[in-house]
């Protein structure tokens, strides 16, 4: 079913050349578009999640951005959260923890997710480690691209990085007012209102205001009397100022609000095998504020500073047990960057303290303080050679002090584009396991001598464009030591957590094509992910619910100022289950999906048809265990989706654009 968008390109190719001959006026026209599509493609990205301040051409570390046109149609397919925009780039895994809630992380080149960090304008206001449900409760509406660092970033942004990054960039005020305003609809009976403004305040001041309301019914779509799909209530608020200075001094203060009720698990009067009903609940809120600034110094270079404060209080309960938690972050930064000749370099110190808090499960309460100082150097060597340096060195008053260094190259000799890097980061252990997250604190035993996770990271990306076609490949590899994973505990009552004495490693490839023929743009990739990790006495076997294979191909044709029509076909290869009572390995599966929209003026009408194949894990095993786990689960992995088929269809309004 994916083979047969791949031929689109020779399809298209060979109609363009066709027509062109046979008409001048059809041959100039298509020059022109492209002469058009050449030069808004040159527009400078200057890249956040780096400190050198290049363009994303530039950096000698790979960053892929998702750009705000993919954002576009990415938003009106989930506009409640983040996660449509993030799973269908490449090397990136979204992965449900939670069945019952419906809770996601990001796997980075099948590293657990709870190593990827998420910033928002380089700041965590996510937390160091965000919980799984964060991913669920981030809106894309206020995006005007995402930055993602794939493979260990520790050296950049510490010990929550050991995976990779992902950096949520907000879009700036215009010069006059602008507004976007989206309604969307589900058949799955969830609606969301997402609303976003900004403009100019006066003098070197501007703002911008996003905010949204969302809800979602629980849904039971295998019969089961377990939702399939939880329900939720949430809306969020987020107000940002702008300042810039004459002398190129600039600043953005932000803070944000969110408040969320989440349902999952048993619906109405349904029991499990144990004659009990079991609901899974969680109610949250969350503020935060943050501060970037940048400042020249005369005969120096630029003063950079950051900070922020996040505070989330939730109550959980798992069944018929409660859990009450607070989780807080702290952060600030100060760095001074300059350079001159070919030569920048970035210094600096940075604190971050992390902290947690439960009443009920105060045996796995912590604050974790973690002061850090960093150096960064980029040399240009001729032309077409860029070797970047840097390296962190971090005091953490639980683990120790640890050196997180990052040597990257960019070779750019005619027409390619070839990037490679080496990197180490470490990552301070919690109880927030992806088992845990599922199912709570009650069965884990407090933590003990716990060893830091360590891991090393190499990839190798070789880019060049062909006219209007562009191909990348990347290969990668990882080892993480000291991992740590659940083991029974000694009385079989509960779990406890270890460090795994073996390595989990990875390694992997990645390739992208896309190619360009006027209006229609068709993409292909596919990625290759093994992973492995130390089984006590059983060797090394794949890590689980990690797909070796994945394939997809793309196709969108979109007129601008008219609207677009897109399909997409995505591959998803077997997995390894991990204590699965249905099975040892999943099958694969293939989505499906169908997109349009149309634009009228200021105003435009979407529809969106996602997974038509309706590829739904539950038509392969039961989602409900008839026993519970010894972690406490009632439900088994998740390794495919859940929701199965979705039509959502909505309106979105511009003003001022």
């Amino acid at each position: 079913m994916i083979k047969r968008p791949l031929r689109l390109p020779i399809t298209a190719a060979m109609l363009a050349t066709a027509f062109a001959a046979a008409s001048p006026a059809l041959a100039q026209d298509a020059q022109r578009e492209e002469q058009e599509r050449e030069a808004a493609e040159s527009v400078d990205i200057v890249v956040q999640a780096t400190r050198s301040g290049k363009r994303v051409g530039d950096e000698p570390i790979r960053v892929e951005v998702i750009d705000a046109e993919e954002l576009a149609e990415k938003i009106t397919m989930v506009p409640g959260n983040i996660a449509m925009v993030v799973a269908e780039t490449n090397g990136l895994q979204v992965q449900i923890t939670s069945p019952g809630l419906g809770a996601a992380n990001i796997r980075v080149r099948g590293l657990d997710g709870r190593y990827t960090q998420i910033l928002a304008d380089g700041l965590p206001l996510y937390g160091g480690q965000a919980p799984s449900l964060g991913l669920l409760q981030i809106p894309p509406t206020d995006l005007a691209r995402v930055e993602v660092i794939k493979g260990s970033a520790s050296a950049l942004y510490g010990a929550s990085a050991l995976g990779g990054v992902i950096n949520l960039v907000s879009r700036r005020p215009k010069d006059d007012f602008n507004a976007t305003i989206l309604l969307n609809t589900t058949h799955r009976d969830g609606q969301d209102l997402a609303a976003y403004a900004a403009a100019p305040l006066g003098g070197a001041w501007g703002g911008s205001l996003t905010g949204g309301l969302n809800r979602q019914t629980a849904q039971d779509r295998d019969g089961d009397g377990y939702a399939d799909i939880a329900s939720y209530r949430r809306a969020t608020l987020r107000p940002r100022l702008f300042w810039t200075g004459d002398d190129g001094a600039k600043a953005l203060l932000t803070a944000g609000y969110l408040a969320e009720d989440r349902v999952g698990g048993t619906i109405g009067s349904a029991v499990l095998s144990d004659g009990r009903p079991y609901r899974e609940t969680q109610t949250t809120e969350q503020f935060d504020a943050g501060l970037v600034g940048e400042w020249p110094i005369h005969g120096i270079g630029r003063l950079h500073l950051r900070a922020s404060a996040t505070n989330q209080a939730a109550r959980r309960t798992y069944g018929a047990t409660l859990q009450d938690e607070r989780r807080s972050t702290l952060f600030g930064e100060a760095s001074l960057a300059g350079g001159e000749e070919g030569t920048s370099w970035a210094v600096g110190a940075a604190i971050q303290s992390d902290q947690f808090r439960s009443p009920q499960f105060a045996a796995f309460d912590y604050r974790y303080t973690v002061p850090g100082v960093f150096a960064q150097v980029d040399q240009n060597i001729g032309e077409t050679v860029t070797i970047a340096g840097s390296a962190r060195v971090d005091f953490h008053n639980r683990y120790g002090t640890f050196l997180s260094p990052r040597l990257s190259v960019l070779y750019k000799p005619e027409g390619w584009t070839m990037r490679g890097s080496v990197g180490r980061g470490f990552f301070a252990p919690t109880p927030f396991v992806e088992e845990i997250e599922s199912a709570g604190l009650a069965r884990l035993e407090p933590l003990s001598g716990l060893k830091a996770e360590i891991a090393d990271s190499a990839s190798i990306d070789v880019g060049r464009s062909f006219g209007r076609t562009e191909v990348n490949a990347s290969v990668f590899a990882s080892r993480v030591e000291n991992a740590a994973t659940l083991v029974p505990s000694v009385g079989g009552t509960g779990v406890r957590l270890v460090n795994n004495p073996g390595q989990v490693r990875t390694r992997g490839l990645e390739l992208l094509v896309r190619h360009r023929w006027r209006k229609l743009v068709l993409s292909a990739s596919y990625v290759l992910v093994d992973a492995t990790e130390a089984a006590p006495s059983r060797g090394r076997q794949s890590v689980a619910r990690t797909p070796r294979n994945t394939f997809g191909a793309v196709a969108i044709w979109e007129v601008e100022g008219k609207g677009r029509i897109g399909i997409e076909a995505f591959y998803t290869g077997s997995q390894r289950l991990d204590g699965d009572p249905f099975s040892t390995a999943s099958r694969p599966f293939v989505q499906l999906g169908l997109s349009g929209e149309l634009k009228f003026g200021p105003a435009s009408v979407f529809i969106n048809l996602e997974n038509i194949l309706d590829a739904r894990q539950t038509r392969y095993s039961p989602l409900v265990r008839s026993t519970p786990a010894i972690d406490g689960r009632r439900t088994i992995d998740v390794w495919a989706p859940l929701e199965g088929f979705v039509a959502n269809a909505g309106v979105k309004f511009r003003l001022g654009d």
